[in-house]
């Protein structure tokens, strides 16, 4: 991998995707098959442009595992967070660890890290099982529910008693629609190659801050009650209390938390709930694979789920594991190139926008043997020798891989298990259509019967 200018210059620039220009358009929204379709037409690395290089920027699909590593593995800030969505967040949702760029993330992910190590979270572990089994009890009162919305409502509120240190499944069906909303205009913001003034009144302003005022007072209320001292669990609100900012050495303002805890807010609730929905939806057309998660979660005994009851759990890790493959949340991971740089054999000039297509990765025939089957057994410790590190990216790649990675992974995996222990879900759609507003999401609802899992 070339990393300066001089080496960069002893590759051939990428080469321009050979697509009209409307199919380029269309392409570029389409965040999961989108990189697919570049990386058909014109290779594992190719430059898209849109207009004049003066009035819109140059994008680089990037769809192979060499050319992911050479573009996330580096530690040097060679790639920074300063696309367009970006940069939107930052003037719309503040800074936090998603947006930040390389130099003022590098200290406030290393002071924020130990919260979220594998020995750490798996302090989580008694509540999460705990909102699973209630979740569990909560879905057999009726025979028909819709996985998505269900979900959402689980992952919020395990990241409430886990991190918040309040029960925001309350809120869950006013919170998760007003949370997705504020993401939604931000990535419209950052999608659209020109911008209104941030000032100027709009219906679609008016919106989001009517939404984010909703998201903020949610997230005040837990700062609020996690400064009473009162017994909470509000790990991660304490946490940011007892910090100071790496930048600056001032403690921490409560608007700069709360621009941290939205980021973790979504990242919590949208992406762990969509692997859910997907693996029970999968799970529920596949009913010898849920039974083998059953019988693996019931061989483990009738004790709430704990950390150390993953090693006992390898199955269900299998399906998670699949399950973030097929339906990557982040179909997408984006940087900007801040200098010329060599990409799997190509120049990539500075200031271009770099997408690596995760999905594409996930779904490749050259690397996955019949992608489009549903497969848990191609994660058998046996056959993980026999692909690359980085043609598989759930949680990204390298220095700026997903803090909470550990966290997600704990929480679906007990929460797979513990529910399918107590309940039989059958699928009642043989398609799960997908939707990329940002993170890739069920298009509607995703509904399933719900049945009382019989001893076998």
């Amino acid at each position: 991998m070339a990393r300066t200018r001089a080496q960069a210059q002893n590759f051939p620039l990428a080469p321009a995707v050979p697509m009209p220009w409307i199919s380029r358009i269309r392409a570029l929204r389409e965040l999961d098959t989108g990189p697919e379709k570049f990386r058909d037409a014109g290779g594992p690395v190719t430059l898209v442009h849109l207009g004049p290089p003066r009035w819109t920027p140059t994008i680089a699909i990037v769809t192979s595992p060499q050319g992911a590593h050479d573009v996330l593995g580096g530690s040097d800030g060679t790639f920074d967070k300063e696309m367009s969505v970006h940069v939107q967040a930052r003037i719309w949702a503040g800074d936090n660890l998603f947006n930040l760029t390389y130099e003022p993330w590098m200290p406030r992910r290393r002071v924020l890290q130990p919260l979220f190590t594998k020995q750490h979270v798996a302090l989580y572990a008694d509540r999460m099982a705990e909102v699973a089994e209630a979740a569990a009890t909560e879905w057999l009162e009726t025979d028909r529910i819709d996985l998505d919305w269900a979900t959402r409502r689980l992952t919020l509120r395990v990241l409430g008693r886990s991190l918040f240190g309040v029960d925001l499944s309350d809120r869950s069906e006013a919170l998760g629609p007003h949370l997705t909303r504020v993401v939604q205009f931000i990535a419209r913001r950052g999608l659209q190659p020109l911008q209104a003034p941030a000032w100027m009144p709009t219906p679609a302003r008016h919106r989001y801050r009517t939404s984010m005022a909703v998201v903020a007072d949610a997230l005040e209320d837990a700062m609020a009650a996690a400064r009473t001292g009162s017994e909470n669990s509000a790990e991660l609100i304490r946490r940011f209390f007892e910090l100071t900012d790496p930048a600056t050495g001032a403690a921490f303002t409560g608007q700069a938390i709360r621009q941290e805890l939205f980021a973790f807010l979504f990242a919590g609730h949208d992406t762990t709930a969509t692997t859910l929905t997907y693996g029970l939806w999968q799970l529920g057309r596949h009913q010898k694979m849920q039974d083998r998660v059953a019988e693996e979660a019931a061989a483990v005994g009738e004790m709430p789920l704990q950390a150390a009851d993953v090693a006992k759990l390898p199955y269900t890790v299998q399906v998670i594991h699949e399950a973030l493959r097929m339906c990557p949340p982040a179909a997408t991971v984006a940087r900007m190139a801040m200098r010329d740089v060599g990409v799997d054999g190509y120049r990539v000039p500075a200031g271009t926008n770099v997408v690596v297509g995760v999905y594409a990765l996930h779904h490749d025939r050259a690397l996955w043997d019949n992608p489009e089957r549903f497969d848990p057994d191609r994660f058998d410790r046996n056959r993980l020798q026999l692909r690359s590190r980085w043609q598989y990216l759930p949680f990204g790649g390298g220095p700026r891989t997903c803090i909470g990675d550990h966290f997600a992974m704990l929480e679906a995996t007990l929460a797979l298990a513990g529910i399918l222990r107590r309940v039989r879900v059958e699928s009642v759609i043989d398609d799960f259509p997908v939707k990329t507003p940002f993170t890739l999401v069920a298009e509607g609802p995703v509904p399933a019967r719900i049945h009382t899992r019989t001893a076998a």
